[in-house]
């Protein structure tokens, strides 16, 4: 076991890579090793401040960029994300835990996110408006809406961190990126790709803290003038706090929150396709990922069936060090996690439920688990676990499963599997979520599809042209042609 070379990450203000103001840093853990994995500027609200003040400042000149000058950069941009992306994929190991198939996964879904963000700078389109005044030309604009803090969790950092700027950036908006306490290094590699591939000074801005400080960090992001949207990735509880701090200043937000999303497995699915999908959906990433399946509605006509093959092919996982290429679970993100996790499970346990794999801590790790007869007394029917455990709840037909799917605060991601697929498409449209899968995993993303939740999991979209209604605003212009009469 080797110790990685701890490195310092300064901040990003106004095209120039500084320390924090006072010169202040802090340290991150690697979640397997325990070792050092890095150090990192903690910024305070006068960094925060200088930051929305460089992006402000530089917005007049981005917002005028032509489209193709826009494209051009941020294409350059995913190019050297995919280039550094073994190195990015390291840090991302050092510093959450992932694997490095992770890691590189991340990589090239942030290409593409960047890529998809270029082909959008031509869609800032309007529209001519018929109006009943003669000689009037009405016209519905779309032009970009100024300042955009985005907020990104450690979970898919490279994902997260570059979906959080990269459509703001492509309609003309300058950024400021706020770094997850948790991954400061990788959430600055984003920023460098971008800075790299010619950002004009301040167009994008980079800034790092200590956790204490994250909302010190966050409140004068908010509060600055020059901000004009906020989106944030992230727990509810978080979520809900950055709302309320928003709303006092009539800012708008985006909302990507928690999730505990459903697959519901009805009588005629097939269940070699359904438990692979819940394999991967459960566990990939250690079940760290805001679409991860969380609990699994099966008619009880298969339960036993399903139960017993995804016991089988969970217990297969090989679970071990992130850096082994072979590794597909590797650690928690830290021991706090694990401790809720196992937390969870004994409840579970006590209460009723069976355990069919995994079930007891290995040191950081939790090897994948899965719960049988799980019930709504227990905290994991109704908890986001956020781990590589999935419970599975017995229905009986499509009416009781409906229900057992929309049990839940949340609604981001869910899936159905059955052969008969008009039957299953009316069961996900009665499934109150953002996203729905009929026959594929809850875990699914693409750069150019409406990605977000309903109820405790958010609001707003990203992706593809449903990202044009969050970050630009729709003014209504008008041209007079001729005289006009007026009344007085």
């Amino acid at each position: 076991m080797s110790t990685v070379d701890v490195t310092e990450q300064n901040l990003l203000i106004g095209g120039e890579w500084v320390a924090a103001n006072g010169g202040g840093t802090f340290g991150t853990t690697d979640p397997f090793t325990g070792e050092d994995s890095g150090r990192a500027a903690a910024g305070k609200r006068e960094d925060a401040k200088a930051a929305a003040d460089a992006a402000g400042a530089a917005f007049a000149e981005w917002s005028h960029t032509p489209p193709a000058a826009r494209r051009e950069v941020l294409q350059k941009a995913a190019g050297l994300l995919s280039e550094r992306a073994p190195d990015i994929a390291a840090i991302v190991t050092q510093e959450t835990g992932g694997t490095f198939g992770w890691g590189m996964f991340n990589c090239s879904l942030a290409a593409g996110i960047l890529g998809e963000a270029a082909a959008q700078t031509t869609a800032v389109t309007g529209d001519v408006i018929p109006s009943n005044v003669p000689g009037l030309m009405a016209m519905g604009v779309r032009q970009p809406a100024g300042v955009v803090v985005g907020i990104a969790p450690w979970n898919a950092p490279v994902i997260l961190g570059t979906r959080a700027v990269a459509s703001p950036l492509a309609y003309g908006n300058t950024v400021v990126l706020k770094a997850s306490e948790v991954c400061p290094r990788t959430h600055a590699e984003i920023a460098r790709a971008l800075d790299d591939a010619g950002l004009p000074p301040g167009v994008v801005n980079l800034v790092t803290h200590e956790a204490e400080d994250a909302a010190d960090v966050v409140d004068e992001l908010i509060a600055h003038p020059a901000v004009r949207r906020i989106n944030f990735t992230g727990s509810t509880r978080v979520g809900r706090l950055v709302a309320e701090n928003a709303a006092r200043h009539l800012k708008r937000v985006l909302l990507e929150l928690g999730g505990k999303a459903p697959m519901v497995v009805l009588g005629d699915a097939d269940l070699d396709e359904a438990v692979a999908a819940a394999k991967f959906g459960a566990f990939m990433h250690q079940g760290q990922i805001c679409m991860s399946t969380e609990k699994v509605v099966v008619d009880r006509a298969v339960a036993g069936d399903f139960a017993a093959k995804l016991g089988e092919r969970a217990s297969a996982l090989k679970v071990g060090d992130p850096r082994d290429p072979a590794t597909q679970i590797g650690p928690l993100v830290n021991r706090a996690s694990l401790e809720r996790l196992v937390g969870m499970v004994e409840d579970a346990r006590s209460k009723g439920a069976t355990v069919v794999a995994g079930g007891e801590a290995d040191g950081p790790f939790l090897p994948p688990t899965v719960l049988d007869g799980v019930t709504p007394e227990m905290r994991i029917y109704g908890e986001e676990s956020f781990g590589p455990v999935v419970g599975l709840i017995r229905v009986d037909g499509p009416d009781e499963a409906v229900r057992v799917a929309n049990d839940t605060e949340y609604g981001l991601a869910a899936a159905v599997f059955g052969e008969d697929v008009p039957a299953a498409l009316d069961v996900a449209r009665r499934i109150e979520s953002g996203i729905c899968h009929v026959n594929g995993s809850t875990v699914h993303d693409e750069p150019q599809m409406p990605f977000g939740g309903v109820k405790a999991s958010g609001w707003g979209r990203f992706g593809g042209k449903a990202a044009l209604e969050e970050f630009t605003e729709l003014r209504w212009l008008t041209v007079q042609s001729g005289s006009r009469h007026y009344p007085i």
